[in-house]
């Protein structure tokens, strides 16, 4: 993992994001922690599916299955 995404990922920790995965799910929850295989656990997390969400409590999400992380604007 490069620097900048250790740095933005260390940024986010406590804070929502949003996790787009390799087989087009999308998950929604709270950085919780990460390792240096993007390996990461999300609290409060729900399934984004057709705009409704489902939820999952805590996950741990695989690295290699994450293509995108960003994070949630504060409303």
């Amino acid at each position: 993992m490069s620097d900048a995404a250790q740095r933005l990922l260390g940024e986010s920790l406590g804070q929502d994001v949003m996790v787009k995965l390799r087989s087009n799910e999308v998950v929604r929850g709270r950085l919780k922690s990460f390792d240096q295989h993007l390996n990461i656990v999300l609290e409060d997390a729900y399934e984004i599916v057709e705009d409704k969400p489902r939820r999952l409590g805590t996950v741990v999400i695989r690295g290699e299955n994450i293509v995108m992380i960003t994070p949630v604007p504060r409303r």
